[in-house]
């Protein structure tokens, strides 16, 4: 889900209480392409094996329900009205595909080729972090900032000599657009249950340990210990790799508010929570809203005025502020 900024922050050991923690370097002697080349290799792999195993589950799923011959995933994406059982089989298919793209090609790369622990993924225990709620009302305030900066992103325009490429990338956005509206339309609490564990706690996890936990990383390791470097480069990966051109920037903001919280926390689980808050937040909205609980339409981003936008801008700044502030002091004690 995108709803997705950084205050000006300085370069030296103030940015963080322990900046070298979160930029060990390997205990193995090895060049930055090698491990990036592993890396990639685990996330091709599990990429593959996930569609396999997505296949497989997709056609038991069939075979239990009686609805005849599974359909190809690419026709059940593109077209899931026609099948019967197809929310609940996208949604088994999603969730084994993100477990297996992300997650796991990162702890197989983290255990086996880093040959690092759960615990190198941070440095201060979650007990020992200040301000977590500040982190949820950080994410919520931040939403109507981004909702300006989606406008402003899908308003762009290419060239007219790249215009077949922005036509293709408008019919594949509408195509992801109506896929997006049929998973969110729940008929029953259970949907709402299965959503968030697929669309909210699997990416929370997985996209995590992956850009943060590992790509963040390394990337202020290679870059010289250079922080701000690798918060935006893992940004921009993270938000590349969703392959959405119009939800580009505010999922790079995104990603790189994610940075910057794990940064001066110093522990994977807080972007966990604000990746979870996000998302979570974004599908229990629409689903109260289609029970007329609340008449907010939290997806509609063209009815953000300047006006909200700055006034998130402000907000989102003074909570940074405190976060940083709070934990610093905490670390000083």
């Amino acid at each position: 889900m995108t709803r997705k900024f950084t205050p000006n922050m300085q370069t030296d050991s103030t940015s963080s209480p322990h900046p070298a923690r979160l930029s060990t370097q390997s205990p193995l002697d090895r060049s930055p392409l090698s491990s990036l080349l592993l890396l990639v290799g685990s996330v091709l792999l599990g990429m593959t094996v996930g569609a396999l195993l997505a296949t497989g589950a997709a056609y038991l799923i069939s075979l239990g329900s009686g609805t005849g011959p599974a359909p190809e995933l690419t026709d059940l994406l593109r077209h899931p009205t026609r099948y019967p059982n197809a929310w609940t089989t996208i949604m088994i298919v999603q969730g084994i595909s993100h477990v297996c793209s992300f997650l796991l090609p990162s702890l197989v790369f983290w255990y086996l080729f880093e040959k690092q622990r759960w615990a190198d993924f941070q440095y201060r225990p979650i007990t020992e972090i200040g301000g977590l709620g500040v982190v949820i009302m950080l994410v919520i305030a931040f939403m109507p900032l981004n909702g300006l900066v989606i406008q402003w992103n899908q308003g762009l325009e290419f060239p007219d000599t790249l215009a077949p490429i922005e036509r293709w990338m408008r019919a594949k956005e509408d195509e992801l657009g109506e896929l997006t509206k049929y998973l969110t339309t729940f008929t029953t609490p259970g949907q709402l249950v299965l959503a968030i564990f697929v669309i909210a706690v699997l990416p929370a996890i997985g996209e995590e340990v992956l850009f943060r936990g590992v790509l963040q990383r390394r990337f202020i390791n290679w870059m010289g210990g250079n922080p701000h470097v690798g918060i935006w480069l893992a940004a921009a990966v993270f938000s590349a790799i969703h392959m959405q051109f119009y939800g580009f920037f505010p999922r790079l903001l995104l990603g790189a508010l994610f940075g910057y919280l794990y940064f001066w926390a110093g522990n994977l689980w807080v972007p966990i929570l604000a990746h979870f808050v996000n998302n979570g937040f974004t599908v229990l909205m629409v689903y109260l809203r289609q029970r007329q609980v609340v008449s907010v339409n939290i997806e509609d981003t063209e009815r953000v005025s300047v006006t909200a936008g700055l006034f998130s801008l402000l907000l989102c700044l003074g909570l940074l502020y405190y976060f940083r502030r709070r934990n610093q002091k905490m670390n000083t004690n």
